[in-house]
């Protein structure tokens, strides 16, 4: 996409995204600096160097940035993070929960643990939960905000690969509509669900590279998988003046390969 059709929608405001050391995160933050956002926050957790690299290229293109590190799924880490890009940032006009678990290295529902069943669940529901909680509770004191939580195509149909991946992203359903209720209607919350994208992790899992890609793109009526740049701004509208009436809502982009509604 040439720089000059990107719309200036975030003209001063300030943008937290979770997980932007890498893959699609990453880029949400970027393009949200590329719309006029004035400073943006770069959460990570292990990917250090992949959050300064993200905190260079929106310096680049004229905004102010600055990473924070977290484990979402530690409510003490959460509280803290708030703290810091409240008071950093003197508010907080978006938040945008981008940080999920894929269990990516399980490639049948017969490889299910323990201890991958807990981690994916206290990341992608506990985690996403105190993020909406702490900083939705914040905005709401300041008098506004919105709220963006990435979900995933997965609720659809299933997942027999890894199960608690798809149970996990079907509970950030509940905690988008529970949380829309009760910050309304100052702070609008809402669901944005990609289907597949080719970011860096998915080109490397071992299915991927063995016929489901092709695969997929032979089901979808767009005929190709998206990287992650190109769904950055379709995220990001759900946190925009045009989305003012939308709370409680899921929105997918997935090239037509679902069709999902009524």
């Amino acid at each position: 996409m040439a720089e000059q059709s990107i719309p200036r929608r975030f003209e001063g405001r300030s943008v937290l995204v979770t997980g932007a050391g890498t893959g699609y995160g990453a880029e949400i933050a970027v393009r949200a600096a590329q719309e006029g956002a004035a400073r943006v926050a770069v959460h990570y957790r292990s990917s250090a160097a992949g959050a300064e690299k993200t905190v260079a290229r929106i310096r680049e293109v004229g905004g102010e940035a600055f990473t924070v590190q977290a484990d979402i799924a530690v409510h003490a880490d959460v509280i803290r993070m708030a703290e810091e890009v409240f008071g950093r940032f003197g508010g907080l006009d978006v938040l945008v929960n981008n940080v999920g678990d894929v269990a990516g290295d399980q490639m049948s529902w017969r490889d299910l643990t323990e201890e991958s069943i807990d981690h994916v669940l206290a990341v992608d529901i506990k985690g996403t939960m105190l993020c909406v909680h702490e900083f939705g509770s914040r905005m709401l004191e300041q008098g506004h905000g919105a709220i963006v939580n990435i979900g995933s195509t997965v609720i659809v149909r299933g997942s027999a690969r890894a199960p608690q991946y798809a149970a996990a992203k079907y509970g950030i359903l509940g905690i988008t509509k529970s949380y829309a209720q009760a910050f309304a209607p100052t702070v609008r919350v809402n669901t944005f669900a990609p289907g597949f994208i080719e970011t860096e992790m998915l080109l490397s899992r071992a299915d991927w590279k063995s016929g489901r890609r092709e695969d997929m793109i032979a089901k979808t009526p767009m005929g190709r998988i998206p990287g992650p740049a190109e769904l950055a701004g379709t995220a990001l509208f759900l946190a925009t003046d045009d989305a003012a009436h939308m709370t409680g809502a899921y929105l997918n982009a997935d090239g037509g390969f679902n069709m999902i509604g009524a």
